[in-house]
């Protein structure tokens, strides 16, 4: 049965999130979720734009607290909203940290297979697909190397970067749902301006089909990631700039009132500071008004 915009939903899954942006030409933001405060942040910026949106947890986040806590923040918040909302797993680390998302009733999977070499990586991924489908669970993998570190996340000092035809053929075979691309993008803090491979990108979308992902995005130029949007990313991942975002309220409260004991003080200031910074985004990836009917 079809969900609309104007009832309050479940989380749905990203598969026709996805589906509409690519589109309709926009991006749906992934907001990477540390803590309640951050939910609650990014689900009212989504409502207060009408905008789909997608939060997300790393296998870093998820010892800090588990899957089925993290879930439990997000469906609370999403069976009150008025817009589709996604609970995803990103750069699921492996086969069974996958497996306990979805037992979790996360919505949306990635596996990371991209340390592996291009067979292993296919396999790993395939294995997880066939393993969600039957759920009516999308999932997402990399091929290539998002360079970086953050969490337990490390693409290296290299960065290779994504073979179109490589694309094609990890498409095919491993049956996923979106691709995340490495095309000069990096997770954590860049030490210099991104250098972001964006024919390359027009390349891959000639020859792969489903809904293309950009990881790394947080410090990247806003016009940059427009014209990524515009060669056919689909969904857009922030991570690091939100922890800052959430620091600067935090920072700001203690600084004004070093004395401050309470908890709600803080975090609630931290809350307005990601909250704000989602909607910037939001509003810069086009997904303003996009909070288009989503199937489950």
């Amino acid at each position: 049965m079809r969900e609309t915009a104007e009832k309050n939903m479940p989380l749905t899954t990203t598969k026709e999130l996805l589906k509409n942006a690519q589109e309709g030409r926009y991006a749906v933001g992934a907001f990477n979720v540390e803590n309640m405060e951050m939910v609650q942040a990014v689900i009212a910026a989504a409502e207060e734009m009408n905008a789909p949106v997608i939060m997300q947890t790393t296998p870093g986040t998820l010892k800090y607290a588990d899957t089925d806590l993290f879930f439990a923040n997000a469906q609370a918040m999403a069976k009150k909203a008025k817009i589709p909302v996604a609970m995803h797993l990103d750069h699921g680390s492996s086969f069974d940290l996958a497996m306990k998302a979805l037992r979790s009733g996360y919505t949306s999977i990635m596996i990371d297979g991209s340390h592996e070499n291009f067979e292993g990586n296919i396999e790993v991924s395939k294995k997880v697909v066939e393993a969600c489908r039957p759920n009516g669970v999308p999932v997402e993998a990399e091929l290539g190397k998002v360079g970086g570190k953050e969490d337990d996340l490390d693409g290296g000092d290299e960065n290779p970067y994504t073979d179109p035809e490589d694309a094609k053929v990890f498409v095919e075979r491993t049956g996923i749902d979106s691709l995340a691309v490495a095309i000069g993008t990096a997770h954590g803090f860049y030490k210099g301006e991104p250098k972001v491979d964006v024919e390359r990108l027009s390349e891959i979308k000639k020859v792969v089909d489903i809904p293309l992902v950009l990881h790394g995005t947080s410090g990247v130029p806003d016009e940059v990631v427009m014209e990524c949007v515009r060669r056919g990313i689909c969904k857009v991942n922030y991570a690091t700039d939100l922890r800052v975002a959430f620091t600067k309220g935090v920072r700001r409260v203690f600084d004004e009132n070093p004395d401050t004991i309470d908890p709600k003080k803080y975090s609630g200031a931290g809350r307005d500071e990601v909250k704000s910074y989602v909607k910037q985004k939001i509003r810069m990836l086009g997904s303003e008004g996009k909070a288009r009917p989503a199937l489950a």
